[in-house]
């Protein structure tokens, strides 16, 4: 009996001692003051991107609406008022309006006079008040009436092609002049290509 007492003393020693040698797991816990100082931190150069993004886009607006400023300026600097025969009151032609060309018989738009009806769009828009007046003109080949018809089909596309790029219908009109007012009086080629044209005109401003 005293053997078996001296034994359970002995297991009981012996497991106090192994459970006194094995160290117990040490839990990290991040300080508070510390997360939170990083989370501040974090948040802090968030805001400060944001805020520089939104001085870059609010800079970015400003010189766009400057050169818009000033292209409208330019753009009024450079209308001339001219005397229309037919048309009541004063018209005014721009050199920053520029004319397209058509080739033989034809009335569609090409890609190139595309691009120029595209700027010549983007100068308008910004003076939303002006309406102009589209002329469609052919060379002498043809007969006054033929040409005539022609004419209108040629200033009809380009009144079209100028209202789907964003100008109100009740801005643009069209008028033909057939063969009546070439830009070139030759016989050749070379004048015939100058007058098949679209030329654009200013009604008010």
């Amino acid at each position: 009996m005293v053997k078996k007492s001296l034994s359970l003393l002995i297991l009981i020693l012996c497991l106090g001692l192994i459970m006194a040698g094995c160290p117990k797991k040490a839990v990290m816990k991040d300080e508070p003051s510390v997360a939170k100082s990083e989370e501040a931190r974090r948040l802090e150069a968030e805001r400060a991107q944001k805020e520089a993004k939104e001085r870059e886009l609010t800079k970015m607006k400003e010189e766009e609406a400057k050169r818009a400023l000033e292209k409208e300026k330019e753009f009024e600097k450079s209308l001339v008022a001219k005397k229309t025969p037919g048309i009541e009151g004063e018209v005014f032609e721009s050199s920053l309006l520029k004319d397209i060309y058509f080739d033989f018989d034809k009335y569609d738009i090409r890609p190139g006079d595309a691009e120029i009806l595209k700027r010549n769009a983007a100068l308008l828009t910004r003076s939303p008040k002006m309406k102009i007046q589209v002329e469609g003109h052919c060379d002498e080949r043809g007969t006054v009436e033929y040409n005539l018809s022609l004419g209108e089909r040629r200033a009809n596309s380009i009144k079209k092609y100028l209202i789907s790029l964003g100008l109100g219908a009740d801005r643009v009109s069209a008028i033909t002049y057939g063969e009546e007012k070439p830009l070139d009086s030759g016989h050749n080629e070379e004048a015939w290509a100058k007058n098949r044209r679209g030329h654009t005109i200013i009604l008010s401003k």
